[in-house]
């Protein structure tokens, strides 16, 4: 029997593994069944190892199998929710953690271990740690700032428990004591499953990454590949897509086509970079030869400087910057039909995901083959309009636009840029396009092209 239970807290899944065993067993007299092989499926993140209580159940890190002499018939993962027996801290324990290593805050009674979170707060890392160890639910509120429903809700998937404020005692309840004290009310309610059918699940593979969700809440199924099931949400498409999660998204189930939609951010600058750099050789040297003249009529034509190229080459790099706003407004947040399938699978493919899941490292970047059809197009459109080295001069200053872009798009998600710097004002610019403001804020290297276009991020007020 496998249970899958869903939850929040920092990312961190205890895989559980128990035994079935008759009620006498637990007053002891019976020995454990023969050890079954149990190899629960990779989970980013992770969370401390416990030991196993007498009733059967073991908390263990994921991709670790059980220890010899032990067995397990089901494999449960739990990630800390509200709906599970909580962990209870002292406010002593949740002061004690007030490093980059190790950063809690609280809102309200509850205790969240925001770690994971330090590099992606748009705020920065000194931000966060200046108020680890205490309650934010002021700052929560703002000003500066009040925090959106989606970034309320990011914030449950690092909750770990609840304060105890009754206890007067150090050192807080344990989770294996909590365990311990439900197992002992939950015996009868084990023996009862006896007749359910077992169902063996393959747990390599490459999609089965993520806890199971509920589907009458979460609309997809989380451990299956994604891209065939978003075009049946339908009307609910639009609203879901944009509740971001800090989970890993798997689009195909055929491992090239799903290796094909990830790229690190380096192969940007190592595909592209070497183009730039030749290109912008080849047309100053061109130009340096004095050979190239702009035909205006039969009669009268005017030469080209080489040093016309600086700025041929900052006309292609602000043309790459309206092309930018324009794709990112009017394709990547187009808002598909709710009855068409297949407009609301390519939306998702090309930018949804992105939405759903912004702090995916490996979704930040344009592969190269996709970016080619981009860069190819916008070559050919200059070349066909311009003399040919010129087009290729104003092209070269585009493609440096777009390297730029990407590196920049990278930074604005995983960076911790100075605090008062251009970067910090403009990665809280992008968290809040991601996190509030979806229909507004699409400069991602600048904000120029959002006024214009009646397109910026109206500042709050309180």
């Amino acid at each position: 029997m496998r249970w899958c239970i869903q939850g929040t807290g920092r990312n961190r899944v205890f895989s559980v593994t128990g035994v079935k065993r008759p009620l006498s067993a637990l007053k002891g007299g019976v020995s454990r069944p023969p050890e079954r092989r149990t190899d629960p499926a990779p989970v980013p993140g992770g969370a401390p190892e416990q030991p196993a209580s007498d009733g059967g159940v073991e908390l263990r890190q994921p991709g670790r199998r059980p220890p010899p002499g032990g067995s397990s018939l089901f494999s449960v993962a739990v990630r800390m929710s509200p709906s599970t027996s909580p962990r209870f801290f002292t406010k002593r324990e949740v002061a004690g953690h007030r490093t980059k290593e190790s950063c809690w805050v609280l809102l309200g009674t509850r205790v969240y271990d925001v770690t994971a979170f330090l590099r992606m707060h748009p705020g920065g890392e000194a931000l966060i740690l200046r108020r680890s160890g205490r309650d934010v639910s002021r700052e929560m509120e703002g000003p500066p700032h009040r925090h959106s429903e989606n970034a309320r809700r990011w914030m449950e998937q690092y909750y770990i428990g609840e304060l105890d404020r009754d206890s007067g005692a150090d050192e807080a309840q344990t989770l294996r004591e909590r365990k311990k004290a439900v197992e002992q009310t939950g015996g009868e309610t084990a023996e009862r499953t006896t007749d359910v059918e077992e169902k063996e699940e393959n747990e390599d593979t490459p999609y089965n990454r993520c806890s199971s969700v509920d589907l009458d809440n979460d609309l997809v199924d989380w451990r299956k590949p994604l891209a065939w099931q978003v075009g049946h949400l339908a009307e609910k498409y639009d609203a879901w897509v944009h509740q971001p999660v800090d989970r890993p998204i798997r689009l195909f189930g055929n491992p090239f086509m799903e290796a094909s939609t990830k790229t690190s951010w380096y192969w940007v600058p190592v595909v592209w970079l070497p183009i730039v750099f030749y290109l912008s050789w080849h047309c100053y040297t061109t130009l340096a030869k004095g050979t190239t003249t702009v035909v205006l009529t039969s009669d009268f034509s005017v030469p080209v400087h080489k040093y016309v190229f600086p700025l041929l080459f900052l006309m292609g790099w602000f043309l790459w910057s309206f092309i930018e706003y324009c794709i990112h407004r009017f394709v990547f947040h187009m808002k598909p039909p709710a009855h068409n399938y297949y407009l609301i699978t390519l939306h998702f493919l090309l930018h949804g995901q992105h939405h759903k899941s912004p702090f995916d490292g490996s979704r930040l970047v344009f592969p190269p083959v996709l970016a080619s059809l981009v860069v190819g197009t916008f070559y050919a459109i200059l070349c066909s309009t311009l003399p040919e080295i010129l087009g290729t001069s104003v092209f070269v200053g585009g493609l440096c636009g777009y390297v730029v872009y990407d590196m920049i798009h990278y930074y604005l998600h995983y960076g911790s840029p100075k605090r008062g710097s251009y970067m910090y004002s403009l990665k809280a610019y992008h968290v809040k396009h991601h996190f509030e403001h979806q229909r507004a804020g699409f400069g991602i290297t600048s904000t120029f092209w959002d006024h214009p276009f009646n397109t910026v991020i109206p500042d709050e007020k309180f």
